[in-house]
């Protein structure tokens, strides 16, 4: 195993090399709690936006360390949420990182449950975001949109489309103009690498496994989440039965996106890791 750093004026930019990939993350805050972000499914890369989230959760720095992980750099179909999971796994075990404070969005809350579930030991505080333990077919049919456009390589589409199913409408428009931009900057291989990783919530299904995790945890969501669907929240704190402490929020109004656009959803978690 090796990791190298790249120091950034803020943060750093890392990467993982273990036995059988390379994965890159960026690092940030200096407090001796490690809060691991995995983030959900994005078109480009999310470090692409590293220095934004680290202004985000500007809270955390002091008091935790804050790693943000991409998806492993050689994506290979097929390339399921468990082997996402399997994977982002090994990187905390390379890294030397135990009882982290994990935080999972939307495909990424997915990559989280099956983390914790598998590798209790790796997980102090569990937290998740517009995300759910089943991708029942209805769901992933609106996934399987952005993975024909993503085919066709119509960027501008998959971005407009992405937007208008995670953002509220008033928020939608404030960034349409930003996404069509951005739309036209996505490169084949990344057209690919998106493809490859959508395509891989296909037939997720961790209800079975749930009653597994036993640390506290946070589980958010929005009633007009247009991915997932409203009843994410009720269907995983349900199953969550054994864990020992279970809170829950559901949003009105926010989108699939609450855990961004939720003004005090930042707030919330870092209550809920710090008690």
């Amino acid at each position: 195993m090796n990791v190298s750093d790249e120091k950034k004026p803020h943060g750093v930019m890392g990467t993982v090399t273990t036995d059988s990939f390379q994965m890159d993350y960026y690092r940030f805050g200096k407090g001796e709690r490690a809060f691991v972000i995995l983030p959900g499914l994005s078109v480009q890369s999310v470090l692409g936006s590293a220095r934004s989230v680290e202004k985000e959760y500007s809270l955390f720095a002091e008091a935790f360390t804050v790693y943000l992980f991409d998806r492993r750099r050689d994506v290979k179909a097929p390339y399921t949420v468990r082997d996402m999971a399997r994977d982002s796994a090994e990187a905390l075990i390379a890294l030397g990182l135990r009882e982290v404070y994990l935080f999972g969005a939307s495909q990424g809350g997915m990559i989280s449950m099956a983390v914790a579930a598998e590798y209790p030991q790796l997980v102090k505080k569990l937290a998740l975001s517009s995300t759910c333990a089943c991708v029942e077919e209805e769901s992933f049919e609106r996934i399987n949109n952005w993975i024909s456009l993503a085919e066709n390589r119509d960027g501008e589409g998959l971005y407009l489309d992405f937007g208008r199913k995670v953002y509220p409408p008033e928020l939608f428009s404030v960034y349409k103009s930003a996404l069509e931009i951005a739309g036209r900057s996505v490169t084949d291989n990344e057209f690919e690498r998106f493809v490859t990783i959508a395509r891989g919530t296909r037939g997720f299904d961790i209800r079975d496994e749930l009653k597994n995790i036993r640390c506290p945890v946070l589980v958010t969501g929005s009633s007009d989440d247009l991915v997932l669907g409203p009843d994410t929240v009720s269907d995983i704190s349900n199953a969550l039965s054994r864990s020992p402490d279970v809170e829950t929020k559901l949003y009105s109004g926010f989108g699939h996106a609450v855990y961004d656009t939720a003004p005090d959803h930042r707030e919330r978690l870092y209550g809920f890791f710090m008690k």
